[in-house]
């Protein structure tokens, strides 16, 4: 039976990519507030600003490309039961080839419904007023939102806690509820936090490996040392 790796990503993992962070040192996103885009408050009072933040964040998403961290990945399919859990609303780790992803924070590609979020569909263009789905009434970007709950994080709980390892890439591991991920990891299985300017400590858990790399600097190293493993044993 192959070990499961649970990977947990963030920001850091598509910056390299040319995808913005979520937000700069002042709060703002793209200049903007967060709450301004990122909150039903926000979308409540100014639904067009929002729709036109997701539209530029959905454009620029097709300028971009899976860089080499996403891509080998991927080749850890081959010797590894694979889980990859994002705080990333993008779909690079997807066109990568990844397999079993989990966003915790929606997806840039999909809309759903303003009154049944269960009706959820796929949209790569421009999003606007008017845009309505089959029972009539206004879509919106497919994205968990401030204050709003995240359905997916039991799922990604669980893929960590069932994980035999555990890797954390470009995320500060500081924004709750995704923050609180780590702490279902079972106790001395191996960790491995890749960031350049990490944050978390080796007393806080057993066997955590800190690589002190962005994405591309240290993932491709990191994949081929596990694949080592396997291939040795």
């Amino acid at each position: 039976m192959k070990k499961r790796i649970t990977i947990l990503t963030g920001a850091g993992m598509s910056a390299e990519s040319g995808i913005n962070t979520f937000r700069d040192a002042g709060g703002l996103w793209e200049g903007h507030d967060v709450m301004e885009v990122a909150s039903p408050q926000g979308f409540a009072r100014n639904p067009n600003l929002v729709l036109d933040f997701y539209n530029q964040r959905r454009k620029q998403l097709h300028e971009v490309s899976p860089n080499i961290a996403h891509r080998v990945l991927v080749e850890l399919e081959d010797f590894f039961k694979v889980t990859i859990v994002t705080q990333n609303v993008d779909d690079l780790h997807e066109r990568a080839g990844s397999s079993n992803v989990i966003h915790i924070h929606g997806e840039l590609l999909k809309v759903r419904s303003t009154k049944n979020e269960n009706v959820v569909l796929p949209w790569s263009n421009d999003l606007n007023l008017g845009d309505c789905c089959d029972e009539g009434h206004q879509l919106r970007p497919h994205i968990v939102w401030f204050g709003e709950a995240v359905p997916l994080l039991e799922e990604a709980a669980i893929a960590t806690q069932n994980a035999d390892i555990v890797i954390i890439i470009g995320t500060s591991m500081q924004v709750y509820p995704a923050a609180s991920l780590i702490d279902y990891a079972q106790s001395r299985i191996p960790i491995y936090f890749v960031d350049p300017k990490p944050n978390v400590s080796r007393n806080n858990y057993d066997n955590l490996t800190v690589i002190a790399k962005t994405a591309v600097q240290g993932i491709p190293k990191l994949v081929t040392e596990l694949i080592a493993t396997i291939q040795e044993n």
